[in-house]
């Protein structure tokens, strides 16, 4: 590698710790003031607001945009995560859910089952720049719900209320009618905002996951 390219990467990566650091203790401080949690995209909000203002202007329709920014704020709250546990608290972690509460049992890095593959995927940071092409198929697997990690219960009902249910439905047919209709009242054109249609789209990410984690 030339010279002038290894210098740039050494100062982007050096760039990259920095915001690191800098997102450690913002997002424990947001988290702690956050008794009932939330989400990442309220969490992604505030970090772009004064006094931190760590993140910039985020398009969630482009893939290849969002990306960066969701990679390293898993990858700071995997690293919280690891860190509390050590001190007795739990941090739960999902793009719905991202709540800090005390813990029964002290020890261990991570949480043992489903959420090891992703802890380690986060906790790499070789992952944090990918080809295009990658980060849509990224995405075209977690929409087609190939992951395939059974969603935790509490992010089952909360993803079922942001479509306007009640209760968990019994048919994944009612969860995808609901959700088409819930997209098109929410769409821009009538009023509605990105912000709304990321949110349903996570909703339905987690009902279609639990509907294919229980056939």
């Amino acid at each position: 590698m030339p010279l002038k390219e290894t210098i740039r990467s050494a100062e982007a990566e050096s760039a990259l710790d920095r915001q690191i650091e800098h997102l450690l203790v913002a997002v424990e401080h947001e988290l702690r003031s956050a008794s009932d949690g939330m989400d990442e995209l309220n969490l992604i909000k505030t970090l772009q607001r004064p006094p931190w203002q760590l993140l910039g202007q985020v398009n969630f329709h482009e893939p290849e945009m969002l990306y960066p920014v969701h990679f390293v704020l898993f990858h700071v709250l995997y690293r919280l995560r690891d860190r509390l546990t050590e001190s007795g608290e739990r941090l739960d972690i999902s793009p719905l859910r991202i709540k800090l509460s005390r813990e029964a049992v002290v020890g261990g890095t991570g949480v043992p089952g489903q959420h090891d593959e992703l802890r380690n995927f986060y906790l790499d940071l070789t992952h944090y720049q990918l080809s295009e092409d990658s980060i849509r198929q990224m995405m075209d697997d977690f929409w087609s719900g190939r992951p395939a990690a059974r969603p935790a219960h509490e992010d089952i009902r909360k993803a079922a209320r942001a479509l306007g249910f009640d209760v968990v439905p019994s048919e994944f047919a009612e969860v995808k009618r609901r959700f088409r209709r819930a997209v098109m009242q929410a769409h821009p054109d009538r009023g509605g905002t990105t912000e709304t249609v990321q949110n349903l789209n996570q909703a339905f990410s987690v009902l279609k996951h639990h509907f294919q984690a229980s056939t």
